[in-house]
Formats: structure tokens, C-alpha cells, sequence
């Protein structure tokens, strides 16, 4: 079986394992990235840009294929204590950078991802009779996954050419007067991290973020909350995911306590637009929409795919349909799938995505 994914990071990664545990062999699997060998590259950058901690997914946020045992049971293991698994049953275990970034590097050796990744960057993917032309790559693939990542860091139009500023998930110091640009959870931690260098903060927003554990309310990864999700309308649909992208962050006092002593203080304050600030960080977040992508724009114009406002229209098991059949498939994986699955820039997400390729591909082989 022609099986390809494209793009190595995280969601490619998991892909991969899922295939395998799926009953493929590592030689059957074909990666193709142009970035280098390891999955957790470019997170790893972004997460030590903002001196991020610890995860804000819970137990589930590994890249092993099966949900159990997550990383509370592997906590609880390594510490000889019961108590991150009475947090993972209380929704209150969040696992530290740190031991995600080793549970990744183990996975990593244990199922010969060096091996099969290509240093390749995949621009085109045309559809033909018997599956995929990868533009760059030497043959046709039956089955493809594309694992494209976000498109780009977003930065507002008025600040990209400002000298003060830097994106968040850029490397930096921090100033002694700071305007953070944003109200999710990069910003949210951006304001503790000046805060904590010496600096007073502006927090630049155009709206009160909403106060939430995760990026997407639960009810959202369950089968039913699922199912209610695949039968609403275009419109409704489109409704919700934007309400999604709203920017939101957790509730507690590991958040309010620094940021209520901050204002006492007169060091933290809520402005509508930057001003004279010395430095101006844009937790602003990622470029969104289909259209953003160099490779998914030229699917899309190529093959005159469906699209709803910025997203492109996906099957529930994020399969293109026009371009999946009992022969082939092309499935989407990441941010791009939130038509599929609202929750699809997580960890879950990317299993959710990789278990219905897996399925597409078990289907062909048995016929």
C-alpha cells in the first residue's frame, strides 16, 4: 500500500504511530518534511518562546495512538503515586513541557520515525487515476494524509512593519514597557512571563477573552457532542468554529492572582491599542483558512474542491470527498480539518483525523 504523509510535526507524527498500530509496517509509510527528523521541532520553538510549563491538554494530549494509558498513568508510574490520576479523573492533570517532550523523543525511537522521513517539501498534490502526485516526490501514492501545520505566524497589518514588535512564538526578551497584543492563552501567559522580568504590561485587546480549560468545551470530543456537531448546518457550523477562535485562556488563580497584584500595583492594564510602548509583543496567534496555505490554496483552485467561508468542507472522517473513493484517499489532518472535527489543532484531534485514515486504508486493503 502507497501510503504518504505530508508534514512531520506533531499531527504527522501521530498519524504515523496510528498507522502502525494499525497493522502497517514502518516501510509502508512515507514522510515527507522538509524541516528535519523531529516531530516536536517546531512546538518545541513556539512553547520555549513563551516559557510555556506546562500543557494545556490533559492526559489524552500524547502521541500514542490509543487514548490509555496517558500521561497521568505514566506520571503516576515515574513519581510511585496515585495523585496525577485522581487529577486526570478531576480534569486538573496537566502535564509538564518537559515530560511531553520526552514521552515524544521515546516514541520517536521506539518506532523508527527517523527512518521514514523525507527531506522533501511537498508543494503540489494533483489527483490522478490510481491516487496522488506528490510534485517532488519519485512515485504515486494511493493514500495520502496531509499534516500541513498552521500556515504562518499572524501578525496585525498596522504592527508588521513596527520596529518594537516581535511575534510571541519568537524568540525574545522582554522590554521595561510592554504592550502584549492578544487576549488568548499565549498572551495570557506572555503577561505573567513580563510581569515576572520587571516589566509593566498593556494588554492590548478588543475584547474580554473567555475564561476556559480548553481551546474547544469538552462536550465537543465526545461521541455525541460529535455526532450533534456533523449533522448541524453549513452556517451553524461555521458559527460555532468561529466562536471557537475566540481568545480564551483558563480560569484560576494561577492566572488572577499575578495579574490582580499587577494592577494594585499599576503594572498590568487593559488598553484598545498600543501606544507608546518600548516593545510590542503579537500573541496573536496563527494565519487561518485554507486560502493561507500555499499547497491546500492550489488543491483547492486545482481541483475546484468545496470550501465554506475559510475552511474546506471535509467528510466527518476529515476525508476530501470529492477526492476519496474505495480506491484512494486524501485525508486532512490539523487545523485544517475543523470542519471534521472542531478540536482537530490538538493532540486528539490528529488521532481523531489518523484513525479515520487508517480506516479508509483497511477498507481498500480488504477488497
Amino acid at each position: 500500500m502507497r501510503v504518504a504523509i505530508v508534514g512531520g510535526g506533531l499531527a504527522g507524527f501521530v498519524a504515523y504511530t496510528t498507522l502502525l498500530h494499525g497493522g502497517m509496517e514502518p516501510e509502508d509509510v512515507t514522510v515527507f518534511d522538509a524541516s528535519g527528523r523531529d516531530p516536536a521541532a517546531v512546538w518545541r520553538r513556539r512553547a520555549e518562546a513563551i516559557r510555556q510549563q506546562r500543557m494545556r491538554s490533559e492526559s489524552d494530549g500524547h502521541c500514542l495512538p490509543t487514548s490509555f494509558p496517558g500521561l497521568a498513568v505514566r506520571a503516576a508510574r515515574r513519581r510511585v503515586s496515585p495523585l496525577p490520576i485522581v487529577q486526570s479523573l478531576c480534569n486538573r492533570y496537566h502535564p509538564t513541557v518537559a515530560e511531553f517532550l520526552e514521552h515524544v523523543a521515546e516514541v520517536q525511537a521506539r518506532t523508527g520515525w527517523e527512518t521514514r522521513v523525507v527531506a522533501r517539501r511537498i508543494e503540489r498534490v494533483t489527483a490522478v487515476e490510481d491516487g496522488f502526485v506528490l510534485e517532488g516526490a519519485e512515485r504515486t501514492f494511493r493514500h495520502v494524509l496531509l499534516a500541513l501545520g498552521h500556515p504562518g505566524l499572524n501578525v496585525p497589518a498596522e504592527l508588521e512593519a513596527d520596529p518594537r514588535s516581535v511575534h510571541a512564538y519568537e524568540p525574545h526578551e522582554y522590554a521595561a514597557d510592554v504592550a502584549v497584543v492578544g487576549a488568548g492563552m499565549a498572551a495570557a501567559t506572555e503577561w505573567l512571563n513580563a510581569l515576572a522580568a520587571g516589566a509593566r504590561v498593556t494588554s492590548v485587546r478588543r475584547r474580554e477573552p473567555l475564561r476556559r480549560p480548553l481551546n474547544v468545551p469538552r462536550a465537543l470530543f465526545s461521541r455525541r457532542g460529535l455526532a450533534d456537531y456533523h449533522t448541524s448546518g453549513a452556517g451553524a457550523r461555521t458559527e460555532l468554529l468561529e466562536h471557537l477562535l475566540e481568545p480564551s485562556f483558563p480560569s484560576g488563580q494561577t492566572w488572577d492572582g499575578p495579574l490582580e497584584d499587577a494592577t494594585r500595583l499599576g503594572r498590568f492594564s487593559v488598553a484598545s491599542q498600543v501606544d507608546g510602548e518600548e516593545q510590542v509583543i503579537c500573541a496573536t496567534g496563527f494565519k487561518r483558512g485554507f486560502a493561507q496555505d500555499r499547497l491546500l490554496g492550489r488543491l483547492v483552485d486545482e481541483h475546484r474542491l468545496e470550501t465554506h467561508d475559510r475552511w474546506l468542507v471535509l467528510s466527518p472522517d476529515c476525508t476530501v470527498p470529492a477526492l476519496t473513493d474505495a480506491d484512494r484517499t486524501l485525508s486532512i489532518a490539523g487545523a485544517a480539518a475543523q470542519w471534521a472535527y472542531p478540536a482537530a489543532d490538538t493532540l486528539v484531534g490528529a488521532k481523531y483525523a489518523a484513525r479515520g485514515f487508517l480506516s479508509r486504508i483497511t477498507a481498500c486493503r480488504t477488497r
